[in-house]
């Protein structure tokens, strides 16, 4: 049974570059019927707040993304500390007591001497004395994991083969001084426990993986039995670094702009692949999902063309889609008039005060005669949907005009605006009431 994971850590609201990581981990699961475990990586007391989980939670929901499994972290710290024990006892995790200065002195110390800023194992050679004598003094050790000198390698399902050389990488903490442990730790002990398949992340990653790899065995487990699959991170429209702290790319953000979420999901879900977004719902994202169709390569994160495919998702959504969230009154012929003019959801109300509120129509200037004679042609009601096709006519009996002279200014006026939705599906709900106000104001 194929079993993912999206661990994200409630420091923070759901972010893009997330959310497509936690899409590539629902469409693999739900393409090959397995399962989808949300792990909230909350350990981190000190950045963690529950209402960033709840708010992810919503978030996913939102998207479109529900999940079979779940916990957090923070319930299983008994589990955690029983396996360090293991390690320790196994000699694969050692206490350390260098404070922050100290290990950035010899950092600093390493690069002048041309080698690579990798600790140097001193606290290895700690002896049980000294380590009395320093605990005795007040301090408290932190714990790292003591790597394996090799390298290690594995058949990256997005990126291709891939290698670590452990002994370019500093003995990694795992259990803070305060006891507290650390994700690196947790996310291999919960994987483990949870039965994980498939790790599912973004290139960031690629260290940490040769990292837990090495943990893996370290706690007795065949880490060839898992699948990773790491996704080229995204960049900005220039190329650049698509920075985490950009607020607006939040999904919380995106949502309060309105962009719909079956857009974001159809975006992200094929962005820096070989197939073309197009404005599908979960099944039909899942049944095309391949990591063989993933690039290589950084893919950029556009919001024009996020906003174009939000256009495409209006364009085709039914009135029950967006009902609850028109403006109080509007009904399905309002929606089929406007929807294709819609580039976010939340333009339909400015489209709601033309058809049944008030607006101000401009002055048109040398259009007042014009205008005049629109109005004496305008039929009585009921109005159909004919009542467009017949005025014009008439009006064009009237005057002789023709083109955008005998358009223009009609639509100025009846909308305030110089383009938009058919005046041939408005007109009928805007009434004759309102229509020949209108006129009489822009005839002023």
């Amino acid at each position: 049974m194929t079993k993912v994971r999206f661990a994200p850590s409630p420091t923070g609201h759901l972010h893009v570059g997330n959310a497509r990581a936690a899409l590539a981990n629902y469409l693999y699961a739900r393409r090959q019927h397995g399962v989808f475990l949300l792990r909230i990586d909350d350990t981190d007391a000190e950045r963690s707040r529950p209402e960033y989980a709840e708010a992810i939670e919503h978030d996913l929901r939102w998207l479109g993304i529900e999940w079979d499994e779940s916990f957090h972290q923070s319930s299983r710290l008994e589990l955690y500390a029983e396996v360090a024990e293991k390690l320790k006892a196994s000699g694969r995790l050692y206490p350390c007591f260098e404070s922050e200065d100290e290990l950035r002195f010899k950092r600093d110390l390493r690069l002048k001497q041309g080698k690579p800023p990798v600790y140097d194992r001193a606290m290895l050679r700690l002896t049980p004395e000294q380590r009395a004598q320093a605990e005795a003094n007040g301090k408290r050790p932190y714990w790292r994991f003591r790597l394996t000198d090799t390298t290690v390698t594995w058949i990256d399902r997005v990126l291709g083969q891939r290698l670590v050389k452990l002994t370019a990488v500093s003995d990694p903490v795992l259990i803070r001084a305060d006891g507290t442990p650390l994700y690196t730790f947790t996310s291999v002990v919960d994987d483990i426990a949870t039965e994980i398949t498939d790790v599912i992340r973004g290139e960031d990653h690629i260290t940490n993986t040769g990292i837990q790899i090495d943990l893996f065995g370290a706690l007795g487990f065949n880490p060839s039995r898992l699948s990773f699959s790491h996704l080229p991170l995204l960049t900005d429209s220039d190329g650049g670094k698509l920075s985490k702290r950009l607020d607006s790319l939040t999904l919380r953000s995106l949502r309060g702009d309105g962009v719909e979420a079956s857009a974001i999901a159809a975006y992200l879900a094929r962005l820096g692949t070989s197939d073309d977004p197009e404005p599908l719902g979960m099944a039909e994202l899942a049944a095309s999902f391949s990591f063989e169709k993933y690039s290589k390569s950084s893919a950029r994160f556009d919001i024009s063309q996020l906003l174009t495919m939000n256009r495409r998702v209006l364009h085709m959504a039914e009135f029950s889609d967006v009902a609850d969230r028109l403006p109080t009154g509007a009904t399905e012929a309002f929606w089929l008039a406007v929807r294709g003019n819609l580039d976010l959801l939340n333009e339909a109300r400015g489209w709601w005060d033309v058809v049944a509120g008030e607006i101000v129509a401009p002055v048109i200037e040398n259009e007042g005669d014009y205008l005049i004679s629109a109005l004496e042609a305008l039929p009585a009601e009921p109005w159909d949907n004919f009542v467009w096709p017949n005025w014009i006519d008439a009006i064009k009996d009237a005057t002789g005009r023709k083109g955008r002279a005998l358009f223009m200014p009609l639509r100025l006026a009846l909308t305030g605006e110089d383009h938009g939705p058919e005046l041939r599906d408005l007109l009928p709900l805007m009434g004759r009431a309102r229509a020949a106000e209108r006129l009489r104001m822009a005839a002023a």
